[in-house]
């Protein structure tokens, strides 16, 4: 959404320029308007994508390193086994390393859902915003519409009044 008009010119609150418009009346104030919104909707959406991106990145990244963590862990468990015994301390130690990891796979994969789930609902909150947007625009025209043509009437009558006291003083 726009926060800064100036001489033609729709920004957003970063400074970037979303469109610049021209009073040639209603439908291309419209247009405009439309295309600002469109504008900031899809840089909004974009946002969202990439921090989508970047969550999902992050959260493969931690996976990878679990899960070469795991094989490597895997790896020296069955080392230990085979030595019997006398690394049993050591063994246990390992076993505990690995269920740190697996609650470790398990709080990330929770986390995981979760911010998919914010995203959701905060992508089903802006196309309600959007929704709710358009409807208020939809009405502004009405309304701008309205004030016209009342202006208009209004013109309408102070020419008749004019008409009728230019005649009445001739």
């Amino acid at each position: 959404m726009a926060d800064t008009v100036s001489e033609g010119v729709v920004s957003d609150h970063s400074g970037q320029i979303l469109g610049d418009f021209s009073f040639n009346g209603p439908m291309a104030e419209e247009e405009e308007i439309s295309k600002s919104a469109l504008l900031a909707y899809s840089a909004k959406e974009e946002g969202i994508q990439k921090l989508k991106t970047e969550v999902k990145e992050k959260v493969q990244a931690q996976l990878g390193r679990i899960e070469e963590e795991s094989k490597r862990l895997s790896t020296i468990l069955e080392e230990l086994e085979t030595l019997g015994d006398p690394l049993k301390k050591e063994v246990s130690l390992v076993r505990k390393k690995i269920d740190a990891a697996n609650k470790d796979l398990k709080t990330l994969g929770l986390t995981c859902r979760k911010k998919e789930r914010e995203y959701k609902e905060t992508l089903e909150a802006l196309n309600e915003r959007n929704k709710e947007k358009s409807q208020l625009l939809a009405r502004l025209m009405e309304l701008l519409g309205e004030s016209e043509r009342l202006r208009l009437k209004k013109l309408e009558e102070l020419n008749m009044n004019i008409e009728e006291t230019s005649e009445a003083n001739k």
